[in-house]
């Protein structure tokens, strides 16, 4: 087992933020040849940190709070009356939870949402290397939830199960079902099946006020926010 007080860190040079205009970023990463344990995930999980592929990271900007880890407390969420019609309007799909492994039909789906959605993001142009260094890991117990409609893929929703706790990595679907709200509904479910199993927390990454991209995650109430190293509703 990895001891957290000789877990080396490393940061990035300042680069351009991918979030808020006009701001330099800097990103802390956990020390890629450490051992990652479920143990190790899950206390870095609640300090904040996140997974990308096999990397672990925080952002670490000086000067600069704007990107505040939040999670859902799920036994304490309730619906609201959006999410009653989202889910209803999506009642036809089928659901699957599948261990993460690369497929054909998956990666064609993530290649048209990132080509529609994020074009002029860091992930653009997508690849099959990219899909799988992105997504999927070596030590991660990572499952990809699969929404089907007459048996056409039409989103994907990629999960991190932790200790207490279960962490939303990524969510694509086809940008062409953008009346179904398969975003929220995605979510959705990761709270149904949080509370289905007894999981307490639902980590859904960074929330920033001022970010267009992640003001979705205000609708999810009660959040919790980590700040000054605790956990704040």
């Amino acid at each position: 087992m990895t001891d957290l007080s000789t877990l080396r860190f490393f940061s990035t040079p300042a680069h351009a933020c991918s979030y808020l205009e006009d701001r330099k970023a800097t990103t802390l990463f956990v020390d890629p040849n450490a051992e990652i344990t479920p143990e190790l995930y899950r206390e870095l999980s609640s300090m904040g940190f996140r997974r990308s592929g096999d990397y672990l990271y925080r952002p670490h900007c000086k000067g600069c709070q704007a990107c505040i880890p939040v999670r859902i407390p799920v036994q304490e969420f309730t619906l609201r009356r959006r999410h009653k019609r989202i889910m209803k309007r999506n009642s036809d799909l089928d659901v699957e939870l599948i261990p993460a492994r690369f497929q054909m039909d998956l990666y064609r789906l993530y290649s048209r949402y990132i080509e529609s959605r994020h074009g002029d993001g860091d992930m653009y142009p997508p690849s099959e290397e990219q899909f799988a260094s992105f997504l999927m890991s070596d030590w991660s117990e990572t499952h990809f939830c699969c929404f089907r409609l007459n048996g056409e893929l039409v989103a994907v929703a990629v999960v991190d199960q932790l200790r207490k706790g279960l962490s939303a990595v990524y969510t694509f679907f086809d940008p062409n079902l953008a009346t179904r709200s398969l975003g929220t509904h995605a979510i959705l479910w990761q709270i149904e099946h949080c509370q289905s199993e007894q999981i307490p927390h639902l980590y859904l990454g960074y929330w920033i006020r001022d970010c267009q991209k992640m003001s979705y995650k205000d609708q999810f109430a009660p959040l919790e926010y980590f700040t000054d190293g605790h956990w704040y509703r």
